[in-house]
């Protein structure tokens, strides 16, 4: 009596036509995400590049741990990235390098304090890829890194906010 299965024909025309169109005219994910970027799967799509901060917790490798520290605290990221005098990233000062050298913190140079060749994820990297690293190494931010130079800092909060869980 119910005409389900002239229904369900017709659903099943309608995603084969669509994926011949998407076929004959290459249509990729990177169109979808352009012209689709709301949604799950637009978020699953996001580049580090879209979601990536540009003003980004620096410091250079021989400032004082009072510059680094001032630095943490006000760009709110948890972490400083360190740079040599060329501007590449060289290390990393998180909340665990400080509690490492809590004794006489003050008296250290960025160089001293920090972990050196931290993570990093290129700004053109898919944002779920990024997440998947913060997740599992068990850290909450990666510096966008391109030829070796910071371009950005991504944090996982900004990941939740794009919807990528």
């Amino acid at each position: 009596i119910v005409p389900t299965t002239s229904t369900t024909m017709t659903l099943a025309l309608g995603d084969a036509l669509a994926v011949a169109l998407m076929e004959h005219r290459q249509f990729t994910a990177e169109h979808f995400r352009t012209f689709h970027p709301g949604g799950k799967l637009g978020a699953l799509l996001s580049k580090v590049g879209d979601l990536m901060h540009s003003d980004m917790p620096l410091i250079g490798e021989s400032a004082p741990m009072a510059d680094a520290l001032l630095v943490i605290s006000q760009k709110g990221y948890g972490v400083t990235g360190v740079t040599d005098g060329s501007g590449a990233l060289v290390g990393i000062i998180t909340d665990g390098d400080l509690r490492r050298h809590m004794q006489g913190l003050l008296d250290y140079r960025a160089d001293e304090v920090m972990t050196r060749d931290p993570r990093t994820i290129a700004p053109d990297a898919l944002a779920e890829a990024a997440l998947a690293e913060m997740q599992d190494r068990k850290i909450t931010c990666l510096f966008a890194v391109r030829g070796g130079r910071p371009e950005g800092i991504l944090h996982i909060h900004d990941c939740l906010r794009a919807g990528l869980v």
